[in-house]
Order: C-alpha cells, then sequence, then structure tokens
C-alpha cells in the first residue's frame, strides 16, 4: 500500500555518536519524523496516516488564514477557493496537498521543488524549493520561493512543526518562546499587535516559560528577540532535555498553537505547534510581512530545530 503522504525520504546523521534521524514527504514536503538518539523531537506520524491539524506541512504563499478567502489586487477582488468550512477562511496555503518533485537527494539532505500555478484567487506562478539538511546542529531547513511570472507576486511562507520531547507528559514541558509582542484575534484573524505584557492568560507573555498544561493558545506572537541572527523558542524537559527551534529575520513572527486533543498514536494529548511565519495571518489583507515578488525575484528563508541537553 502506498503512504497517503507518497514518497518517504529518511534522513540519517550521526552527531557524537547518536543518531539524528528524520522523515520528510513528498506531499506538501512534510516533515514527518525528527529523533535525536531515538527521541522524538517533533510530535510524530504514521508513514500509513495524514498530517494532524497541519502536522509538519510546509505553508505558502500565505500562513495561517486568508479571511474569508477574499483578498484584493490592485482594487480587483481575488477569492481563493474555502478550504477551512466551520471559519469560512482559505487556510495554510496552495501546497497543502500538492507532491513535490526531488531535485537532490544524499543520507542527510535532501532538496524538495513545488511549483504554486495560477489557481482561482491567485494568478501568480511561482516556483518553490525545501531544504532539509541534517548537520551536527541539528536541522536546518531552507525555503526559497522565486517569481517566475510575468507579474509581481505577493509572498509569504511559514512551517508548522509540533515541538515534543519523547513522551515526556505536558506537566513536565516548559516552552520559551522569545516574543515582546501577540495579535488580537477574532475567528484567528489577527486585528491589532500589542505588547504581552497587556494581555491576559488568553495570549500569556512566555519569555520567561511556561508550564505547557498552562497554555490555550492559537496566537500569531512578534517583536522576536534575535540574538546571532536567529530567535530560539525552547520545549524542555525539567532536566532541560529538549529541543530549540530557532528562525531568521526571514521570519519575524512565530505562531504558538497548544491543542489539547493533539491525535498522537498513543490517543489524544496536550501538543504544542511552533510556527516559524514570514507574515502573520491574513497578511494577504493586511499587508503585514507580505513580500512583493517581482518577475525573476526570489525571497529566502531559513529555519531549524536543535536537540538540547542530550
Amino acid at each position: 500500500m502506498r503512504p497517503p503522504t507518497g514518497q518517504q525520504f529518511t534522513l540519517s546523521h550521526s552527531v557524537d555518536g547518536k543518531r539524528l534521524r528524520a522523515t520528510v514527504t513528498e506531499v506538501a514536503a512534510t516533515l514527518r519524523e525528527l529523533t535525536f538518539d531515538g527521541v522524538d523531537l517533533v510530535e510524530p506520524f504514521p508513514e500509513h496516516a495524514r498530517p494532524a491539524k497541519g502536522q509538519g506541512i510546509v505553508l505558502a504563499p500565505w500562513g495561517g488564514r486568508v479571511a474569508g478567502g477574499d483578498w484584493l489586487l490592485d482594487g480587483k477582488p481575488q477569492r481563493l477557493a474555502i478550504t477551512e468550512r466551520d471559519k469560512g477562511n482559505a487556510s495554510h496555503g496552495l501546497l497543502r496537498f500538492s507532491p513535490y518533485r526531488v531535485l537532490d537527494e544524499s543520507e542527510s539532505r535532501v532538496v524538495l521543488q513545488a511549483t504554486i500555478h495560477p489557481q482561482g484567487g491567485w494568478p501568480f506562478l511561482v516556483d518553490t524549493t525545501v531544504t532539509y539538511e541534517l548537520t551536527d546542529d541539528g536541522l536546518q531547513v531552507a525555503h526559497e520561493a522565486t517569481n517566475v511570472g510575468t507579474e509581481r507576486a505577493p509572498w509569504a511562507c511559514g512551517a508548522h512543526p509540533y515541538l515534543a520531547v519523547g513522551d515526556t507528559a505536558p506537566d513536565r514541558l516548559t516552552l520559551t518562546v522569545p516574543a515582546t509582542r501577540v495579535f488580537n484575534a477574532v475567528d484567528l484573524i489577527p486585528t491589532e499587535e500589542t505588547l504581552v505584557d497587556a494581555m491576559d492568560a488568553s495570549a500569556p507573555d512566555l519569555r520567561s516559560g511556561r508550564r505547557l498544561t498552562e497554555l490555550d493558545v492559537d496566537h500569531n506572537y512578534g517583536g522576536l528577540d534575535f540574538v546571532g541572527g536567529v530567535a530560539t523558542t525552547s520545549l524542555l524537559d525539567d532536566a532541560g532535555r529538549g529541543a530549540e527551534l530557532w528562525q531568521d529575520s526571514a521570519y519575524p513572527y512565530v505562531v504558538v498553537f497548544t491543542p489539547r486533543d493533539f491525535p498522537a498514536a498513543g490517543g489524544p494529548k496536550h501538543a504544542v505547534a511552533v510556527e516559524p511565519m514570514s507574515a502573520p495571518a491574513n497578511a494577504l489583507n493586511s499587508g503585514q510581512g507580505l513580500v512583493w515578488l517581482e518577475p525573476g525575484e526570489s525571497w529566502r528563508g531559513h529555519w531549524g530545530i536543535a536537540p538540547v541537553g542530550f
């Protein structure tokens, strides 16, 4: 039986005698597994299953949602397909169910390519690539988009990994996010941006770390603290062991989503998605963080996940 996410690409690399391993899928260039020394650093899903709640997929040419699926291009209405029926939005871009093709592959690296063709609500032609590579520093991911059409094209990009520390219980995990700002939202569509200090528990300040069991959030955060060119979010157990997700300045935003009903292999669990984003949700309408690519112009962004404390 063929996997529903298409071809599976297994990557492997040795770090001080310990095995770093990843599995990436053909459909949506999904990060299906990432382990270090046998410990899951992201929530995995089986080869015979489909990703749940956007698990591990690439978000392009927008992340989050486009409110009502509608936006204006030079004053002309554009209508995207509604892919989130319960809220009536266009969700998570146009590559969620698209196959990628292999441009290059080795034991520790794979380069995948997909083209976003003109379609309803998206009259543009954009080539995209995503590179997954395992190194001594962990998983490194590079995204690139090139406008291969004849008109300038809007662009935003993100990823949707759920961090994990093996089977550690949520009440023993601490999430730390270096964000000074957060967006208020109505039905997950951002409205105004404000300081985290001014928000209540529904959009908490995560700079000093919070227990995962204390969190019920689905928010766009901004104002990230970049140190040495990267902003780093961590999910650690009580011994300081876990995963750090870093993102470069091409990703000045991060979505934090903590569902309590995440469908893990052992049953529903409290999980946490940490989503590096080049723009907040609804950027096609707000314009915030949106990049406009001229014909022939390219955009690049990088993020990754590193094991810590092992």
